[in-house]
């Protein structure tokens, strides 16, 4: 095949793309594959992909003339990127030779990856209390049958854990209607102000039990926004419910609300909550996966409190629905502030 051929092919290919000659040379490359490899033509093939799997691939293509394919990896601007790559032996000619495509599929993977640890960690998350059940209803079943003391005790244990797989399932439809809206901007207008104090009388039982008091700087008069009342509600409630859950103690949870002001990460005029408390605090290395799905600061802590790993998972996705932004600040030993903010219109 005449190298202006050669090239003409290769331009036309949306992949990086490169040709090897029956020497196994690369005979020529489009510039995408230019910006993968760096100007390779005329080199040998192995001297410029050194990987097992892709030298096997063209093998095994050239000796059966029939298409194969193999990972590539390689890395771009310092993130690892996995390419599929697309072997066919090509005859056109008096020139013949292997035509290899590269075709990005680092975000699939990705997903793939996601959707197994999403499968495993519900597995697990479910795996505790599903043990627990079946062992104390084997007990009761058995030598506890005529014990009415252990019975209550496990009945007692067996709600708890119930209650647990509960709140996960509940969590996991929450997160997956949220993403399901997320596209679909709410407009329903409605005071913050107003809500946040309902979301503090609400939580004042749970802040009592654990010996927390709660304060407020509201500011006067209505404070009013764009949103969806329920998702908002639920928001502040993880939120002030968490500051609850693991500030200090005694503890003080403060919650804040400033604007409206001109926000610059948001582009418009928007209004801050800020939930604060005296807690330890949390170690900076959490932060940035502080709102992935079921990753926690410490597990065991945790799951005594009832968490499921989703609660700030869900706040993400409703701020995001909202078009706000959701910032976390945390100091060892000084306690932690998640802030939301939210457009004042649409």
């Amino acid at each position: 095949m005449p190298d202006t051929a050669i090239r003409t092919l290769l331009a036309a290919v949306p992949l990086p793309a490169l040709f090897l000659d029956e020497g196994d040379r690369i005979a020529g490359l489009n510039a995408r594959a230019e910006a993968l490899f760096g100007q390779a033509e005329a080199r040998p093939f192995i001297t410029a992909i050194r990987q097992p799997s892709v030298l096997e691939a063209v093998a095994e293509c050239r000796a059966e003339r029939e298409p194969k394919t193999a990972r590539y990896l390689t890395k771009e601007a310092a993130q690892d990127v996995i390419y599929r790559a697309h072997c066919a032996y090509v005859e056109a000619g008096p020139a013949t030779g292997v035509l290899i495509s590269f075709e990005d599929v680092t975000n699939q993977e990705q997903i793939g990856q996601m959707r197994r640890d999403f499968v495993a960690n519900v597995s697990h998350e479910l795996r505790t209390p599903l043990t627990a059940l079946m062992g104390f209803i084997e007990t009761l079943q058995g030598p506890a049958r005529d014990d009415p003391v252990a019975r209550v005790r496990f009945l007692a244990i067996m709600d708890t854990e119930a209650q647990r797989m509960n709140r996960l399932v509940r969590d996991l439809l929450s997160l997956s209607q949220v993403e399901e809206m997320e596209r679909m901007r709410p407009d329903t207008p409605l005071d913050l102000r107003d809500l946040l104090l309902s979301c503090q009388r609400n939580l004042a039982p749970v802040a009592e039990r654990s010996g927390t008091t709660m304060r407020t700087e509201l500011g006067e008069g209505p404070v009013m926004v764009a949103g969806d009342p329920d998702q908002l509600r639920q928001v502040f409630t993880n939120l002030i419910e968490n500051a609850i859950k693991y500030g200090g103690r005694p503890g003080i949870v403060t919650i804040v609300l400033r604007g409206p002001e001109r926000d610059l990460a948001l582009r418009t005029d928007a209004v801050r909550v800020e939930v604060r408390d005296n807690g330890p605090g949390i170690d900076e290395i959490h932060i940035p996966r502080l709102t992935e799905r079921f990753y926690r600061v410490d597990s065991h802590r945790s799951r005594e409190m009832g968490g499921t790993g989703l609660g700030l998972a869900i706040v993400k996705h409703i701020v995001n629905r909202h078009r706000g932004r959701l910032r976390i600040d945390s100091t060892a030993g000084q306690g932690s502030t998640f802030s939301v903010s939210l457009p004042v219109s649409l």
